[in-house]
């Protein structure tokens, strides 16, 4: 049985944000191909980046397109140029960071797919007036299998 092929344009795909100023274009999610992967270009703010984290049940790869970051998978701290790429295979912690002073970008991928829900539900918890509450991030976290395990990388060397 033949699958439906997708195409779209550089600005097509399902949007969804994390903290503000951070946009992730889906170009597949866990909607498309039985959830197989998930392939995201997301824009990364100057000195933003996710605490220290891991994905307990999916594999996640980072090509650093725009951008100088500060990355940290398990306990190796190492910076990746424009072009850099890591694999980070599940249950590993992992973060990074944008040092630069101008927005950058990455293309991400997670296999299986499915991790667009996780930002809908992240999405507005981040962007409400005021601090985040962590309790809450903690649970939608743990909802799709991610877990914080330490705090975000500082921008500074």
């Amino acid at each position: 049985m033949a699958t439906a092929y997708k195409v779209l344009s550089s600005n097509e795909g399902l949007v969804r944000h994390s903290v503000p100023g951070e946009t992730l274009l889906f170009k597949m999610s866990g909607n498309d191909q039985g959830g197989a992967l998930d392939y995201l270009v997301l824009d990364v703010q100057p000195k933003s980046g996710p605490p220290l984290h891991m994905h307990l049940r999916q594999l996640e790869t980072i090509h650093f397109v725009e951008g100088r970051y500060k990355v940290q998978i398990g306990q190796d701290v190492f910076t990746c140029e424009r072009g850099g790429f890591v694999c980070i295979p599940a249950g590993t912690p992992h973060a990074f960071v944008n040092v630069g002073d101008t927005l950058g970008q990455c293309i991400v991928t997670f296999t299986p797919g499915g991790s667009e829900r996780f930002f809908e539900e992240f999405s507005p918890v981040m962007r409400r007036e005021g601090p985040p509450d962590h309790a809450t991030i903690a649970s939608i976290f743990r909802r799709h299998d991610w877990e914080i395990v330490g705090p975000p990388l500082a921008a500074g060397d």
